[in-house]
């Protein structure tokens, strides 16, 4: 069976005011003539389908049309991110066409997606939208045991953390599995392959600066072992493509393997390194089979950087790069006459262009990067300790997590 992973489309983003629309479109014809090209099975893609939780109409109509014409060659599975309304981007799952299953929802944890290859194998794909610890932390909680017989108590939340939550949805998956397995031994049936697709950051995983942060009190990451014993997991989250190491690997005469797939196109300049593609992952009744193959995308526009003094800038030292999407610094200690009017005519398409003089700066009261990534509790935090001049009090920062918190959850459902 092969799998074609994706993830974080971030349709209806933008990248320092660019329309991303059409790249975006070349994307779905890409990733359509892939499934034709490479004979796949089943399309993943592990959450962040739009870029927030109320998306532009022209997205909305890709989406619909990328769904369509994929399902035409394989099964599509999508699950949703952080970014995405769990309800819009779930809405009709129910009666969607044969071959697209969309799993947004808290209630399908634990419910596996059946595919079957070109070749027979079978392969139990579990998808878990994005758990956002305080709803999930409630809805996955089991009964417990109360010491006295047999009986149960009520169920107990979870801890609030994504840790926490991420755990209880793969003991549930876990416990599904099992009871599969037990069946296909008891009738003789070749074990099916498993796979999970979550919306997580992962112990070990590299992030950049276009991921929004998903903190719980500080707690974001979830370690690789979470995913203990399934095949492959198809992760979502990280923007830039790379492999988690999970323990086990090939315990059991299984080989296993996780990656994220990372985004198709670029969407911060901390992303212009990355080599952007998607991951074709061949499975037999054994697990992985090979290595997980990345498949280029195709790059609308290069990006790249650029800090020097201007009259550097504007030689011919940097030619190779005036058709980029260029971040240009300015380092010259007194700012040039007109310098943004000159770097954007020698670089039509310069996004960014400031200045970052060289040497000690005077007359500076702490100034920082906030991005996307930023913890938004740390960065209230430092606000409130600037103009308080004191340390900002526990219960102040449970005051302030308890706020973003409550707005994050407002923009999904809204």
């Amino acid at each position: 069976m092969r799998l074609l992973h994706t993830s974080d489309w971030h349709l209806g983003r933008t990248l320092h005011g660019i329309d991303l629309h059409a790249a975006q479109e070349a994307w779905v014809d890409h990733l359509v003539e892939v499934v034709r090209a490479e004979s796949v099975d089943v399309v993943l893609v592990s959450g962040d389908v739009y870029d927030r939780a109320i998306p532009p109409v022209e997205s909305v109509t890709l989406l619909g049309s990328a769904l369509a014409r994929l399902a035409a060659g394989a099964q599509v599975i999508m699950t949703s991110g952080n970014h995405d309304s769990p309800t819009r981007l779930g809405f009709g799952a129910a009666v969607l066409r044969d071959g697209v299953h969309l799993r947004t929802s808290l209630a399908d944890v634990g419910r596996p997606v059946r595919v079957e290859g070109r070749d027979g194998v079978i392969c139990w794909v579990y998808p878990l939208p994005y758990l956002e610890p305080e709803a999930a932390r409630v809805a996955l909680a089991r009964p417990q045991r109360t010491g006295e017989g047999d009986g149960e108590g009520a169920p107990v939340p979870l801890a609030r953390s994504h840790e926490a939550v991420l755990s209880g949805a793969m003991d549930l998956v876990r416990a599904d599995l099992a009871r599969r397995r037990s069946r296909e031994a008891a009738s003789g049936a070749a074990p099916g392959a498993s796979v999970v697709m979550a919306h997580a950051f992962v112990v070990g995983g590299e992030a950049s600066e276009s991921e929004r942060d998903i903190k719980v009190g500080g707690v974001d990451s979830v370690p690789a072992g979470v995913f203990a014993g399934i095949d492959y997991v198809a992760l979502g989250h990280l923007h830039g493509p790379q492999r988690v190491s999970l323990p086990g690997e090939s315990a059991g005469g299984r080989r296993r393997a996780a990656r994220y797939s990372g985004s198709p196109l670029a969407y911060s300049f901390s992303e212009r390194d990355h080599r952007k593609s998607s991951v074709l992952v061949d499975l037999g009744p054994d697990g992985v089979r090979g290595e997980p193959r990345l498949i280029p995308a195709p790059v609308p526009r290069r990006l790249s950087q650029i800090e020097n003094d201007l009259a550097e800038i504007l030689s011919a030292r940097y030619q190779a790069q005036r058709e980029d999407w260029v971040r240009v610094y300015v380092t010259d200690p007194v700012a040039p006459a007109r310098y943004v009017e000159r770097v954007r005519a020698v670089f039509p398409h310069a996004l960014v262009v400031l200045r970052r003089p060289r040497g000690p700066q005077t007359g500076s009261i702490g100034a920082r990067v906030v991005t996307p990534a930023s913890d938004p509790v740390q960065v209230a935090s430092d606000f409130l300790e600037h103009v308080t001049e004191r340390p900002t009090a526990a219960a102040e920062r449970a005051v302030l997590a308890g706020v973003f918190e409550e707005l994050a959850r407002a923009e999904r459902e809204a």
